[in-house]
């Protein structure tokens, strides 16, 4: 990387140039290893090039192998960053996409001080000629964070890899011998639904509930060897009433959509730690199913437990969204709509009184009459 309007061994990489305030534009060159494709490097037909130059306040001209970016100090220090990031991760044999490109440059402009492309290089499991790893900064923390303790919770939005990074370490656990089997539950609360008015037997009514569990051991674990471990009771995929009464001993044991737990429901669950044993809770406390009047042991679980060693809280939001890109834009829409309306708790309030008297009264009210049993002359009198 040279900088023409000043000497690049003066400074630290990444760091702004000090030789000309910082109103005043500066051009940086980057000059890539030939060893390096620059259609690998910039994708085909530019692809990668203009996500680039739709990130940035800057302009970014190619040559050859010479990369040359005219801007803002701040703007062509980052631009050069991403350039050097995106040619470790090619060093590393990784594939570039427009994707992991939209991810590196909110992690480059944060500083965090991590470099994204150990973030996007992290192993977890490779599976079906596919490798399964970390996409953001705060889950690869989540995934360090679960080598490092016994508990993890992991509390964020949709699509932000709770679940399938912890089943990814799960299986990754089984298959080094760490554990000896893997337990996968989920509480029964249901998106609107009661279960009581579902056809069939109590296990058929469960087993379309748990069908996301199911999915992702598909991607992880060959489809015909899943039986046989089901069967041997290697894997165990199971309602959380199903684990009352019991000691999980050497076993990886992950809670989903833990958001729909009571507060004894998620102290029963804890309690079943044994020895040898891991746990990952997770869940999305803005999609809550419970009764609006009952307490979530999720939400709850955060102050009892918080500092208690061994235990770890990770957390994740809108930036780490991995899913298609309007999800993120969905998930903050949802906060910001919460932060007005309902005091960003996440969950509607409720007015107190009669339900059924009161949409009564309403619809009077707006249909121009009385409601029934209403009070006459309650008002204050017409003069």
């Amino acid at each position: 990387m040279t900088d023409t309007s000043g000497d690049p061994r003066n400074r630290t990489r990444g760091e702004a140039p000090a030789g000309p305030p910082a109103s005043e534009p500066t051009q940086v060159k980057v000059i890539i290893p030939d060893e390096h494709s620059m259609v690998a490097l910039l994708g085909s037909g530019d692809e990668l090039l203009r996500v680039i130059e739709d990130s940035f306040d800057a302009d970014i001209h190619v040559r050859g192998n010479e990369i040359t970016i005219s801007g803002a100090p701040a703007e062509t220090a980052v631009v050069a960053e991403l350039f050097e990031e995106l040619t470790a991760l090619l060093a590393g044999g990784a594939e570039l996409t427009a994707g992991a490109v939209e991810r590196i440059v909110p992690m480059l402009r944060r500083k965090s001080g991590v470099r994204p492309a150990e973030v996007l290089t992290l192993d977890i499991l490779s599976s079906r000629g596919r490798t399964i790893r970390p996409k953001t900064l705060n889950q690869k923390r989540y995934v360090d964070a679960i080598d490092q303790h016994t508990i993890v919770f992991c509390i964020g939005p949709a699509g932000t890899g709770k679940t399938y990074l912890a089943m990814a370490k799960a299986v990754k656990a089984l298959q080094a011998k760490e554990v000896t089997r893997i337990i996968l539950t989920r509480p029964a609360v249901e998106a609107g639904e009661r279960l009581g008015f579902l056809p069939g037997t109590l296990y058929e009514k469960i087993d379309p509930y748990l069908r996301p569990l199911y999915d992702a051991l598909h991607d992880m674990i060959d489809p015909e060897s899943i039986p046989r471990l089901m069967a041997a009771g290697t894997i165990e995929v199971a309602p959380l009433a199903y684990m009352r009464g019991r000691t999980l001993n050497d076993s990886f044991i992950i809670l989903d959509e833990a958001q729909n737990t009571s507060p004894e429901q998620m102290k029963m669950f804890l309690t079943r730690l044994g020895f040898g044993a891991r746990m990952v809770v997770t869940g999305d406390i803005t999609q809550v199913d419970l009764p609006a009047n009952q307490a979530g042991g999720l939400q709850l679980v955060q102050e009892i437990l918080d500092g208690v060693d061994d235990i770890y809280f990770a957390r994740l939001n809108s930036h780490d969204v991995v899913r298609h890109r309007l999800v993120s834009d969905i998930v903050n829409a949802y906060e910001a709509y919460d932060a007005r309306t309902r005091g960003g708790s996440g969950r509607a309030q409720r007015v107190p009184g009669n339900g059924r008297r009161d949409g009564v009264r309403d619809r009077a009210q707006r249909e121009g009459r009385e409601a029934p049993g209403a009070s006459r002359g309650a008002g204050p009198r017409a003069q």
